[in-house]
């Protein structure tokens, strides 16, 4: 049974607030709900926009920590925690990165991401369990996510990661939220009540997937892991990539098709070495050289001496 308390709190919540003039629109026309719906939709960008020098501050410390080895964990339950998991994801084939090195982690494991796990997401201990298991070190920092911004799993998330020197963002869509208040960085993207009352992976979950992208893109352009806005460390595991290998190292360079070949024929695939090869006039093993000194920025590299 929920407790008086707890239906009291949610009910202070912006996001859990209920809109009297969306009361029958179970009775409009498709068309009309759809409408709304975009309407609605519209308010999430300029909420983002609002936090952007909070989101800002929170990415050059992640990229400060990621630069030294740390990596980058998310924590959250629900909607949250799948988007978490969804961005991490996404960074080893966009960004070349090490599956380590992003980390998605969800209340109740795997399970959760396609099927509700009772209670995982109201355990604070579950989140210290799984961070442990992870080895959480002071280098790492952890994004705790949550649209209420007081969910258990991601509050203690990141208490726990507080108490061991990790860097800590809290991601929130209620404003002065127990989440950020807990965190070294405070994001709340307040975005206001959701078209379905409480249902929090409409609005807030856009917003979450709004800030988690800038929070991992900006972070990997930081490293190096592009070349202006190529995504110079693409993984090409499969005929597309392969082909927007071509197409990236194309328009880096402006080189004639069978060079392009070439120079990733002799790179092994690698973009980034590929570019500086055509770029710098050097060969394979001096292009690898120069992105070890230059730390994989690209850029840095083009202006060493081979």
């Amino acid at each position: 049974m929920t407790s008086p308390d707890l239906q009291s709190e949610l009910s202070t919540l912006t996001t859990e607030a209920f809109r009297p003039e969306l009361a029958e629109i179970d009775q409009l026309p498709t068309a009309e709900i759809a409408r709304l719906m975009n309407a609605e939709d519209q308010s999430v960008p300029a909420a983002v926009a609002g936090e952007l020098p909070r989101i800002a501050a929170a990415i050059d410390a992640v990229a400060e920590r990621m630069a030294r080895g740390g990596r980058l964990i998310y924590a959250g339950a629900g909607t949250a925690g799948r988007l978490g998991v969804l961005d991490a994801s996404e960074c080893p084939p966009t960004f070349n990165a090490d599956p380590s090195q992003v980390v998605g982690l969800i209340a109740g494991g795997p399970t959760a991401l396609t099927a509700a796990v009772e209670g995982a997401e109201d355990s604070s201990s579950l989140a210290v369990h799984d961070l442990s298991a992870i080895g959480l070190t002071a280098d790492d920092t952890v994004v705790g996510v949550s649209a209420s911004g007081r969910t258990p799993y991601a509050l203690g998330a990141v208490e726990y990661a507080r108490s061991v020197g990790a860097l800590t963002v809290g991601l929130a869509c209620n404003r002065d939220s127990a989440l950020g208040a807990a965190a070294d960085h405070r994001v709340e993207v307040v975005v206001g009540p959701e078209f379905l009352t409480g249902s929090t992976r409409l609005k807030a979950g856009t917003a979450q997937k709004l800030v988690l992208n800038m929070i991992s893109t900006i972070t990997m352009i930081r490293l190096g892991k592009t070349y202006g806005n190529l995504m110079v460390d693409v993984r090409a595991t499969n005929d597309k990539l392969r082909a927007r290998s071509r197409r990236i190292v194309a328009l880096a360079t402006g080189a004639p098709e069978d060079r392009i070949e070439a120079a990733l024929t002799a790179t092994g695939g690698e973009v980034k070495d590929a570019i500086l090869t055509l770029l710098a006039g050097v060969d394979a093993p001096t292009a690898a050289a120069l992105l070890a000194k230059a730390d994989g920025h690209l850029r840095k590299a083009l202006t060493l001496p081979d």
